[in-house]
């Protein structure tokens, strides 16, 4: 199992960013994708899932402004973040079926 996460970077105060998540190494269109993020200091926090078949869940702090997604085709899932807050500067991860996770991308929002 291989994920690696990319997109991240500096973006100012209500910018918005697209995280990626390529998957390899099993079976990507029946496997649950969930993103999670560790803030400086912090545990990780969940953000967002969504199943095989594109049924997305989200943690109430995030429904309406990010935005889970996946390309079963290119095996690939992304997050949609938008409107982000220097609250949201943190590690972000993709995860298969709440197990193993790549090495995450940096967000870092000023403001």
């Amino acid at each position: 199992v291989e994920l690696v996460e990319s997109g991240g970077g500096l973006v100012q105060l209500g910018e918005s960013l697209v995280l990626s998540c390529k998957a390899s190494g099993f079976t990507f269109s029946s496997a649950n994708i969930d993103w999670a993020r560790q803030r400086p200091g912090e545990g990780l926090e969940w953000v967002a899932g969504i199943f095989g078949d594109g049924t997305k869940y989200y943690s109430g702090a995030f429904e309406g402004r990010f935005i889970i997604t996946r390309d079963n085709n290119k095996n690939t899932a992304y997050l949609q973040m938008s409107n982000l807050s220097p609250k949201d500067t943190a590690v972000y991860y993709c995860a298969k079926d709440r197990g193993p996770r790549g090495q995450g991308t940096q967000v870092t929002v000023i403001s």
